[in-house]
């Protein structure tokens, strides 16, 4: 259950732990022999930069190996400095070691002493620093995954407890679900919302990504199609195990606060990978953003002068498994033109729970020109960077078509949106909404680095041909 939502921590313990290691050799090797240093380790037959890469290599393998990098939920700072200690002395072991046997003549055992005794207190105070900042990140809001209990007897409450003793980890529990009217546990310390069999309601009305099924032996028998109804939403399940439990296949035992839970994971599961896309994401956001500053000023300067206030249009789309926020785009739409919806819906080109006009009567001239060109999505790039949508993935729908979906539809809420995406490339043309749809779940189920780059990719040749509806 740690690993997906530790990723990104053991990402950034690894980046600090190499980068921190060649920062440490320059640091130490320039306090011991000034700005000779580079000179002094020629004179001794070693390469400055191949020692330092060495150095840096060889100790992040180390802690590696010293199990640091693992996922795991109970790991208290006293056991990290002693596992950071060991790592130290087998280093120290090797590099004293290698020294002898490529025979390096009068190397600083001070520097090696000063080197070793600066990397335990580094390694250490960046683990402390880390699990902080990550820990306020998410318990301020950042990062934050909300799951569901399904179930409210003593089991349930023990494992949402135990939840949310590692606020580290982002996760928080908004609610149980109990087996009857009369099935919660005396004085269960989280809201009811509902009935188990009210979930698919509770599922539509909350934000959940996660759901924990924690439910008496009798009631097991309901566990397969609650577990089919989550697959069917792109919802995480997960059932603790206590030496017993339903039998559901597809599912990863994964240890979590001393206990073994399964997993079922539906949907993209290749954890570092999304952390990737998540990073990508980001860089890249700030990228365009930074280069394309000056067209968006230009941009928005032109639409004020031409069309009024205001450049950027805002509307509340729906995000990842429900999740509201503000899409941002330039605006080129008449104003009241969200009032003029019920009048045109008889013009929709869009078969089911979806509005397109090509020909939109309610677009400006300007706007216009701006959707053929697609030049109207470029501050999402803001919503990109702060975490709200992805460069690619299903596109954000607006609440009311969201109250439509049929269940099938909901699992395109599984993926984060994104500003371009599969059905942008290879079905822009379809009118059927059940076919967009088809696309996007399919994109979700293949979903891989490679196929974002290949997306984005077919996206540029669609721009240039100012094929944007």
């Amino acid at each position: 259950m740690v690993r997906r939502h530790a990723t990104a921590l053991q990402l950034a313990l690894g980046a600090t732990d190499f980068l921190g290691a060649i920062l440490l050799f320059v640091a130490v090797s320039t306090f011991r022999y000034e700005n000779d240093w580079l000179a002094t380790f020629r004179r001794v037959g070693l390469d400055p930069a191949a020692a330092a890469l060495g150095y840096a290599i060889g100790w992040t393998v180390l802690v590696w190996l010293q199990g640091l990098y693992r996922p795991r939920a109970r790991l208290s700072i006293r056991s990290e400095a002693a596992a950071v200690v060991r790592a130290t002395i087998v280093m120290a072991v090797l590099s004293l070691s290698v020294l002898f046997l490529v025979r390096v003549p009068d190397f600083s055992r001070l520097l090696l002493l000063i080197l070793f005794v600066s990397q335990v207190v580094l390694a250490v105070t960046a683990r402390v620093v880390l699990r902080r900042l990550f820990e306020w990140l998410r318990t301020r809001g950042f990062i934050r995954r909300f799951v569901l209990v399904a179930g409210a007897n003593e089991s349930a409450q023990d494992f949402a407890d135990r939840i949310e003793r590692h606020p580290e980890l982002g996760l928080r529990v908004i609610g149980h679900l109990t087996t009857g009217p009369d099935g919660a546990l005396p004085g269960l310390t989280r809201p009811v919302l509902g009935r188990l069999d009210e979930i698919e309601h509770v599922l539509h009305r909350q934000v959940v990504d996660e759901v924990a099924v924690c439910l008496p032996p009798e009631t097991w028998d309901r566990v397969e199609p609650l577990t089919r109804l989550c697959e069917e939403e792109g919802k995480i399940v997960r059932i603790p195990l206590d030496g017993r439990g339903p039998h559901i296949p597809g599912g990863q035992a994964e240890e979590f606060d001393g206990m073994t839970v399964l997993s079922l994971v539906y949907g993209p599961d290749r954890a570092l990978s999304l952390a990737m896309k998540r990073v990508g994401d980001a860089a890249l956001a700030a990228l365009g953003l930074a280069i394309l500053s000056p067209v968006l000023l230009i941009i928005a300067l032109w639409l004020r002068r031409v069309d009024g206030a205001p450049a950027i249009f805002r509307q509340t789309r729906i995000g990842l498994h429900g999740r509201q926020f503000q899409v941002l785009k330039f605006r080129t739409m008449i104003p009241g033109a969200e009032e003029m919806v019920p009048d045109l819906e008889r013009l929709n080109e869009i078969r089911g729970r979806a509005f397109k006009l090509t020909d939109d009567p309610r677009l400006t001239q300007t706007g216009a020109f701006l959707r053929r060109s697609s030049l109207d999505e470029l501050p999402q790039l803001w919503n990109v960077l702060r975490g709200e949508m992805s460069l690619v993935g299903p596109r954000p729908p607006l609440p009311r078509e969201v109250e439509g979906y049929d269940v099938w539809h909901r699992r395109r809420l599984s993926m984060k949106p994104g500003i371009t995406g599969l059905w942008q490339v290879t079905a822009r043309d379809n009118p059927d909404f059940d076919r967009w749809v088809e696309v996007d779940l399919e994109y979700i189920d293949r979903w891989s680095l490679w196929l974002d780059f290949t997306i984005l990719l077919r996206t540029l040749p669609a721009v240039l041909a100012q094929q944007g509806r």
